[in-house]
């Protein structure tokens, strides 16, 4: 089957093609590799991913990145039908709306890395030092864009498409083996999530980790510096503080994106989980909590999170220490505030004095006076809290929290309450009056 570009991709590549000219633009990563996928060896559609294009910067020019210089003389060209136009001076980048379809384009660079996980440092290279740079050898593929082919009406023929295409790597080799093989022996040593992103692959298109690549791994852990359990993991030697960051983002879009129960399988069964926790590596509940999360976070109709992150904190939510690894991890302030209150209702279910024969209404009062959120009981309830407390956080959360007292402060001051601190009271009174008649 022919996968042909519509129009309105043909004419957005187009444009950036002669913008560019003289220099060298092609379309790079996820598009190249599924259209191979579709194309050659027969996998179902998935749909155009991210458009990612790359484009080499001119030796005599090492200063503007070319992209920029393209984004620029397309703003003056098309007016108001380039919708989006931002320029990322850091990375030479620039992301572009063509009248809807939407465009990376960077300049093709070169990296290398001064430590095991740092951020790596960048120049401008040319599109094979571009290539280079990548994680997987399916992802190195690039497929050379120029006006007369995108001109033709069936732009994807099969000859058309290995005439153009830049494989150094042995990525279409790769594909029609289904294996991942990273491009060289320190990928993953320069940056360890690429295990990772390995595992999102793998679930997404039932690629397999060839055994080098695996061995790689266990190479790269058995040297690996980070080590969760230490008093200070961060200030273990030569951990970078972009790590972390780094490693949440690749899990956020495993989490997100990718069929995670498959994918969080691979990351254990590669002993990969031991790059987060070791108590996570030798989990055999995660499913379970991860499933129940989700749905007693529905069933108590609270505000929606993020899939990511809330799965991430139902992941996270059995560690000895939560919080350590979400500081690590630079998790946003929401959940590293939903992971306090997690630690801190551990503690109190955990205090000696703490009878477990209290009424309905003392446990929700010191719930919600201790500023409890039903989040960080969701969390206790998933990753297992003391069993005699179940049933009442339960009910809390599914029903206690939501009673009031049923006169309202209307109908007490039309009774003669005054308004004030006394109303208060006594509508809290009713409440916990309420509350104590339902059951345990």
């Amino acid at each position: 089957m022919l996968i042909q570009l519509d129009p309105p991709l043909r004419r957005a590549l187009l444009l950036v093609v002669e913008a560019a000219a003289p220099l060298r633009v092609a379309l790079v990563g996820g598009a190249v590799r599924d259209l191979l996928l579709h194309r050659v060896h027969r996998d179902p559609w998935r749909g155009l991913p991210d458009l990612d294009l790359v484009v080499e910067q001119p030796g005599s020019e090492p200063g503007t990145p070319a992209a920029h210089r393209i984004a620029r003389l397309l703003a003056e060209l098309l007016g108001h039908n380039l919708r989006r136009c931002q320029l990322h001076e850091e990375f030479g980048t620039a992301e572009l709306d063509i009248d809807g379809v939407l465009l990376d384009l960077a300049t093709a660079r070169r990296e290398w890395y001064a430590e095991p996980g740092a951020n790596p440092s960048v120049s401008y290279g040319s599109l094979a030092d571009d290539l280079a740079r990548r994680d997987l050898s399916i992802n190195a593929i690039a497929l050379l864009l120029d006006a007369e082919q995108l001109e033709q009406a069936e732009a994807a023929h099969a000859d058309v498409l290995e005439s153009q295409l830049l494989d150094p790597f042995g990525g279409r080799e790769d594909l029609a083996a289904r294996r991942l093989r990273f491009l060289h022996g320190h990928s993953l040593q320069d940056d360890p999530t690429r295990i990772v992103r390995a595992a999102r692959y793998s679930a997404r298109l039932g690629l397999e980790l060839a055994p080098e690549a695996l061995a790689q791994w266990h190479h790269t852990l058995a040297a690996w510096p980070w080590r969760r359990g230490k008093a200070n993991p961060s200030g273990s030697p030569g951990v970078p503080p972009s790590l972390g960051s780094r490693l949440r983002k690749e899990l956020e879009l495993l989490l997100g994106r990718e069929p995670w129960p498959r994918a969080l399988e691979l990351l254990q069964q590669w002993q990969a989980l031991e790059l987060l926790d070791s108590g996570l590596q030798h989990d055999r509940t995660w499913r379970r909590r991860l499933h129940w999360a989700q749905r007693l976070l529905a069933l108590a109709q609270l505000p929606p999170w993020p899939s990511e992150q809330w799965l991430m904190l139902a992941l996270l939510a059995p560690l000895a220490d939560p919080l350590a690894l979400g500081d690590q991890l630079q998790l946003p302030h929401r959940s590293q505030l939903t992971l306090r209150g997690l630690v801190r209702l551990r503690h109190w279910l955990a205090e000696p004095g703490l009878e477990p024969g209290v009424s309905p209404a003392q446990l929700s009062l010191a719930l919600e006076r201790g500023g409890l959120t039903p989040e960080a009981v969701i969390l206790a309830l998933v990753s297992g809290p003391p069993g005699v407390w179940r049933r009442g956080l339960l009910r809390w959360l599914l029903r206690w929290r939501s009673l009031a007292s049923p006169t309202s402060a209307r109908q007490l001051m039309e009774a003669g309450y005054p308004a004030g601190p006394a109303l208060g009271e006594k509508l809290r009174e009713l409440r916990s009056e309420c509350l104590d008649q339902e059951r345990w």
